[in-house]
């Protein structure tokens, strides 16, 4: 089976959960091709003679779109039969945006993929399939505190608190992280935003931290809450997105509310914690691991292609 994969690029590359998906759906056996759109209204425009020429040459059996933008543009670049994956910020968003989407997935779009039920709820539309991310269990695995400290250069004996989120993104509320971590005012903590990092070097800090925070007001489906579980990283997090089914009652990981001081009690419960979690089991007994997420993705194609 040969997939086109579609999807906005900055730095000439496509994001990190798109790249894994596409990337573990290699290693099962599909055939993956990239697509970059370049960001702004410009861009999406002039992507639609070059994606159809792309489409059309390349004989793909299907595209599979991530986020509705692109997925407005490969419908008109007559890219049949076309799945689209929403992320969650494009469902999140209320107005012509919501309405035009819903219309898309009725009328235009072959199957639409959400990644969480409450995505599904907004959309309002019943044959919307969820598939949440996957997460690459052989890249983000437990590492040695001190060999993942050496890696990262990080020489402080201090318990490690980690924020990972790109820079100046509102919705991922960086100053409840900050004030939470204020009101705790210990100086036997060491609190970092890592943003900027590549991706293959996170399992390093995950292991590195004592805790990861997220303070998010909105998500779809969290990667990097997968990751910390799969690396048996403590939590602590506002209750978006999946998050809460994610960790169920797994030891070390809390859910907290929007107010600093109840997140700063909750910090202090995982630090007092003091150990691993066992988060990674639970990620598999989930069937979150890239493979598992994988055979879901191809069965979907395959029943894509069979009508």
């Amino acid at each position: 089976m040969k997939v086109l994969f579609i999807s906005s690029g900055r730095a000439g590359r496509p994001g990190d959960v798109v790249k894994n998906q596409g990337e573990s759906l290699k290693a099962a056996g599909i055939v993956i091709d990239y697509f970059l759109i370049n960001p702004g209204f410009l861009g999406y425009l002039m992507a639609i003679p070059k994606l159809r020429h792309t489409f059309k040459k390349g004989n793909y059996d299907l595209a599979h779109a991530h986020y509705s933008l692109c997925g407005f543009v490969a419908v008109l670049a007559g890219c049949k039969p076309l799945v689209v994956s929403l992320m969650g910020s494009d469902v999140y968003i209320s107005g012509l945006f919501r309405t035009l989407t819903r219309l898309f997935i009725k009328y235009k779009w072959t199957e639409t993929i959400v990644k969480t039920g409450k995505m599904k709820e907004l959309i309002g539309i019943n044959r919307v399939q969820v598939i949440p991310n996957g997460v690459d269990i052989e890249r983000f695995r437990p590492i040695p505190k001190e060999i993942a400290r050496e890696h990262i250069g990080y020489k402080e004996n201090k318990k490690l608190i980690v924020f990972i989120a790109v820079k100046n993104r509102e919705e991922k509320n960086l100053n409840l992280a900050m004030d939470a971590i204020k009101h705790l005012d210990d100086n036997t903590i060491d609190f970092k935003h890592i943003h900027d990092v590549p991706n293959w070097e996170i399992p390093y800090y995950l292991n590195a931290a004592d805790l990861l925070l997220l303070t998010s007001r909105r998500e779809g489906s969290v990667n990097v809450i997968k990751e910390a579980m799969a690396c048996n990283c403590p939590i602590v997090s506002t209750d978006v997105g999946d998050v809460r089914w994610v960790i169920g009652d797994t030891e070390g990981c809390y859910i907290s509310s929007f107010e600093p001081e109840v997140f700063s009690e909750s910090i202090k419960k995982a630090i007092n914690f003091g150990k691993r979690t066992n988060g990674r089991q639970r990620i598999i007994d989930l069937g979150l691991d890239s493979d598992s997420i994988a055979r879901k993705i191809i069965a979907l194609y395959e029943e894509v292609l069979s009508k």
